[in-house]
Formats: structure tokens, C-alpha cells, sequence
């Protein structure tokens, strides 16, 4: 596929995050023509500064509305978009990937899916405000800023983590979380995929320093994908935490991009097969 097309670009974020946290990779891609498209999670459609002040829509969520929304989105566009999922949102990809959906996608220090048992020690501490409790998997958890730090930013300094605390953090929904990190425990099928299934090119994006999402993890849920006959890749970046805005954020974006645009079609599923596809 031409890589120099116009395509269309679906964001997703990730927890403790908005749509907000895409705007430099958003901004870089409108000005190389592209369409961007970064819906919130459903009920989210709120600045950060309203969800900070009142995060009861985030207690109303869970994984199976976060991905039908996402679908109900996809299956209205002209055509499949490359979706590309930070954290969570990576899970996200993932699984609407398994739906058919999609012309590639991309998981930037993407979430796993059920079936990838690692749970590092980093990323236990960096979740902890919002896993800790199992008596509150319906709240919200918000971090503060040295647990924000941690898990964002650990390789900038605390004065450049605090501005990006203010203006891209809330609160996480608990059960949302809890549903994918305990996922291959409980059998959770709403953070199920079929690993070995044709589906549209994925690449997982790892970062060296990322706390929450180490690269292991991210590895380790592309080798799960080995017997597809779908494109699974994998690319590691040096001296980046799990924020995707950080410094040098540029690299990564124009390498998501260039990969995505390159393989977006190559296996993915006729548009009948996609329209046929079940949404649940």
C-alpha cells in the first residue's frame, strides 16, 4: 500500500489519561494530511480540568462498553482506520483487531490481553493506587504527583512531570484496570483474543524505562501472536518512559506512522468480513 495515502487515524488512550494526551502525535499527522479521529472512552467527553472535579463517569465503565463504543465508531467511517491505542488502549486495540476491525494497528506501551501472564513488580507499584483496594473496583483512583512520576515520568525530572500531571491527568477507573490486569486469573473473556486468527498488522511499541508497561510485557504479548498469519511486530524504543508525549516523542509517532501506513491491509479482512464481524 502506498504509504504517502491519506489515511484515516483512530486514537485511543489509556488510563489516568483523555484524548488529550494525544495532541502532539494528532497535530503531527493532520499536518502530513491525514485524518485523525480521538474519541474519548464513552462518557468521558469532558476536559480533564471536569473529570478531575467530578470523575463519576469513570466508575461507570467497564471493558466490553470501552470496546463497543470503539466498535460502533469503526463501523460508521468510510473505511477500516489504522487505530493506535496507548496503555490500555493498546488492550483496546487489540481486541477490536479481533473483531475485524481496523486496517493495522499499533500498541504503544500497549496493555496485554488475557493469556499473558506476566505481572512485573513495577507495574504492581505504578498501579497500586487503583488495585490496591479490591473493596473499591468501582471507584476512580487518582495518583498523586510523585505516583504519577513513577508511573509516567520516571525519566524526567519532577518539575517536567508535574506539568504534565496538570495537564493530562485523572483519575483511573478501577474496574477497568482490575478487569485486564487480572484477566488471565479470572478468565475474563471481555479481554479475550484468538491468538492464532487472520486479523489486520499489528505492532506493539515498547519504551525501556516504562514502569507500567515494561518491555517484557509488551514482548511477551507479540509472541503470543507466533502461529497468526498475521503480521505481528515488535519495536523497542531506548530511554522512554510510559508517557507517550515525552521528550523525543516525535521518533516514535513518525516510526508508528511509517509502519502503520506501510502495512495497513496487508491481511486484514475483506470489508464484508468486517461488517459481518459480531460486535459482542
Amino acid at each position: 500500500m502506498d504509504s504517502a495515502r491519506t489515511h484515516t487515524i483512530l486514537f485511543i488512550h489509556g488510563l489516568w489519561m483523555t484524548p488529550r494526551s494525544w495532541e502532539k502525535w494528532m497535530e503531527r499527522y493532520e499536518s502530513r494530511g491525514h485524518r485523525v479521529l480521538a474519541p474519548s472512552w464513552p462518557g468521558l467527553e469532558v476536559e480533564v480540568e471536569a473529570l478531575n472535579q467530578d470523575p463519576t463517569p469513570l466508575k461507570q465503565l467497564n471493558v466490553d462498553k470501552i470496546v463497543d463504543h470503539y466498535d460502533g465508531i469503526i463501523r460508521e467511517l468510510d473505511s477500516p482506520p489504522i487505530i493506535m491505542g496507548h496503555s490500555l488502549g493498546g488492550t483496546i486495540t487489540q481486541l477490536l483487531l479481533a473483531r475485524g476491525l481496523g486496517a493495522a494497528g499499533v500498541g504503544v506501551a500497549p496493555g496485554s490481553v488475557r493469556g499473558v501472564p506476566d505481572l512485573p513488580l513495577s507495574t504492581l507499584r505504578a498501579t497500586r493506587p487503583a488495585s490496591g483496594n479490591p473493596f473499591n473496583r468501582g471507584g476512580a483512583s487518582p495518583l498523586n504527583r510523585k505516583q504519577f512520576q513513577y508511573a509516567f515520568a520516571n525519566t524526567l525530572s519532577r518539575e517536567e512531570s508535574d506539568a504534565i500531571y496538570d495537564r493530562y491527568h485523572v483519575p483511573a477507573a478501577n474496574r477497568v484496570l482490575m478487569q485486564v490486569a487480572l484477566a488471565t486469573l479470572t478468565r475474563n473473556k471481555s479481554v479475550t483474543v484468538d491468538f492464532e486468527q487472520d486479523r489486520a498488522p499489528y505492532l506493539a511499541i515498547a519504551f525501556e524505562h516504562d514502569h507500567i508497561i515494561p518491555p517484557k510485557l509488551a514482548r511477551h504479548n507479540v509472541e503470543k501472536y507466533a502461529k497468526s498469519p498475521a503480521i505481528s511486530e515488535y519495536r523497542e524504543f531506548a530511554g522512554r518512559p510510559h508517557f507517550p508525549g515525552a521528550p523525543g516523542w516525535e521518533e516514535v509517532a513518525d516510526y508508528a506512522l511509517d509502519w502503520a501506513t506501510e502495512k495497513a491491509g496487508s491481511g486484514a479482512p475483506s470489508p464484508a468480513d468486517r461488517e459481518s464481524t459480531p460486535t459482542a
